[in-house]
């Protein structure tokens, strides 16, 4: 079996979607990660995912990829490192040992921290696009300046986050919990998605 087909043998989308920090219900329904969902509208089968509310679907590469904004190999590789699992020797999927409670601590710092710096990251991409300078001549705006500086640094932390050795990832969220930037980051995030909506309330009473 290649990676792709050892992977969608040994893990669930159920025991994805809940390793990954999703919520799931007795019917196996979950709030759909993929748009503003506010009752659980997406249907885990063992192959496959459904959402009532957007349509999205697929399977558990699918979902990951889609989750992380990966390529379906890059999700396929997560999934392998995130469970263990040895392309050469597959394990069963209800053979997966459960985490120590130590490393389920970990993995939800960690997945917090993908989080938030993968919505800064959306927020630069799109900053870099709209916030272009017109001509050589203006003054660049200051969210394209911190976007052309930020974005390969937050790639960067991401792959490590996502693709590094143990260790590795251990140490970048030690440093990133404890020096106060993901904290920092999501205040910020929040702060500039209120901005935003207040704008088009305003926008729509005018």
């Amino acid at each position: 079996m290649n990676l792709f087909e050892t992977v969608k043998s040994s893990v669930t989308v159920k025991q994805a979607a809940e390793h990954y920090g999703c919520k799931v219900n007795r019917g196996d329904m979950i709030c759909c990660p993929f748009h503003d969902d506010r009752h659980p509208s997406m249907k885990l089968n063992r192959d496959y995912f459904y959402c009532f509310g957007c349509g999205a679907n697929g399977d558990v590469i699918d979902f990951v990829a889609r989750l992380f904004g990966l390529s379906s190999y890059e999700a396929a590789k997560k999934l392998a490192y995130d469970f263990g699992i040895d392309p050469d020797k597959p394990p069963a999927a209800m053979a997966l040992k459960k985490p120590y409670p130590l490393a389920r601590a970990f993995r939800n710092d960690e997945m917090y921290c993908q989080r938030v710096l993968c919505d800064y990251l959306h927020l630069l991409e799109h900053w870099k696009i709209e916030y272009v300078p017109q001509s050589p001549e203006d003054d660049p705006d200051d969210r394209f300046v911190e976007a052309c500086h930020m974005i390969d640094y937050v790639n960067h932390l991401l792959d490590v986050l996502m693709f590094a050795e143990l260790e590795q990832r251990v140490k970048a969220v030690d440093m990133l919990l404890k020096d106060g930037t993901i904290a920092a980051l999501e205040q910020r995030l929040k702060h500039l998605e209120k901005e935003v909506q207040h704008r088009g309330e305003e926008q729509a009473i005018a």
